[in-house]
């Protein structure tokens, strides 16, 4: 009979000290769906609209903001971050500025929350995650340069600023792209760079990137984001997989040699990868 605590979901299924270590052969897998519950970034749009329809008329909290980060951080502690530097990027960059004014009032709630155009904001604790992950790269934590795929709203890139020295973030919709500028220029973060146009591209202007970090996902990782990749680099990307016949969050290492490690982490659902631009949205 197996052990009922083996059995239990654990919110950060992989300890760090896993994370960065050359696979025994091409494809590890170091967790499948079986090992974790499904890590949900971006719930689907009908429900975050329901949610946020449901509290709309809720108080905004009128104590400091910063009071609220600070819970927030405290909570990602407790789920198994690790990371100093993350945890103090997560409670430097207001959350709420990156919101609909009327769901202020979630903020700092680990949810996802519509931003427009049938897109969300990631929960704070899949923010986290994923820069972590990005963070414990072969090279070291200290990255000169990372890519964002899918800019959304702007508040991965704004915290993606807080451990890198430049951000580049790539939008394909015109109208989050144009969202993005107006939201992201008050925080006056001179590391970021944005760019409208098909992340599946990337973008080689800037490359080659210490990190890469993509908020869609696809059937495959595009050539482009392999091709710009930093020696010392590394992926952190949701995929699908065809043998589990679902999304899984991939991290891919190219290592000093330029040969390529990946692994397969926890199942997530994001939105899907796709081509092209848009001036969906664009005022």
């Amino acid at each position: 009979m197996s052990d009922p605590a083996a059995r239990k979901p654990r919110r950060w299924p992989l300890s760090l000290d896993r994370i960065g270590l050359p696979a025994s052969a091409p494809g590890e897998r170091t967790m499948t769906t079986a090992d974790a519950q499904t890590l949900r970034p971006q719930r689907p749009l009908s429900d975050a609209l329901r949610e946020a329809n449901r509290q709309r008329a809720a108080p905004v909290p009128q104590s400091d903001p910063q009071a609220f980060r600070q819970h927030m951080v405290l909570r990602l502690r407790q789920a198994g971050c690790q990371d100093e530097r993350v945890l103090a990027a997560m409670n430097a960059v207001p959350r709420h500025l990156f919101v609909d004014s009327a769901l202020m009032a979630q903020a700092y709630e680990d949810t996802s929350l519509p931003i427009g155009l049938g897109q969300t904001i990631s929960k704070p604790s899949v923010v986290a995650r994923m820069i972590e992950l990005l963070r414990h790269r072969p090279g070291g934590p200290a990255m000169a340069r990372v890519l964002e795929i899918g800019t959304g709203c702007g508040y991965q890139a704004a915290v993606l600023a807080q451990v890198a020295d430049r951000v580049v973030t790539i939008e394909r919709l015109r109208g989050l792209h144009d969202r993005a500028l107006r939201q992201l220029a008050p925080l006056q973060l001179p590391g970021i760079q944005q760019v409208y146009g098909d992340g599946r591209l990337g973008h080689a202007a800037a490359a080659p990137y210490d990190g890469i970090i993509a908020a869609a996902g696809g059937h495959d990782l595009p050539a482009a984001w392999l091709d710009q990749l930093a020696r010392g680099g590394r992926l952190v990307a949701p995929v699908h997989d065809p043998a589990l016949r679902s999304q899984v969050l991939m991290v891919v290492d190219k290592l000093d040699d330029g040969s390529i490690v990946q692994r397969i982490h926890e199942a997530v659902r994001f939105v899907p990868l796709e081509s092209g631009t848009s001036d969906f949205g664009h005022s």
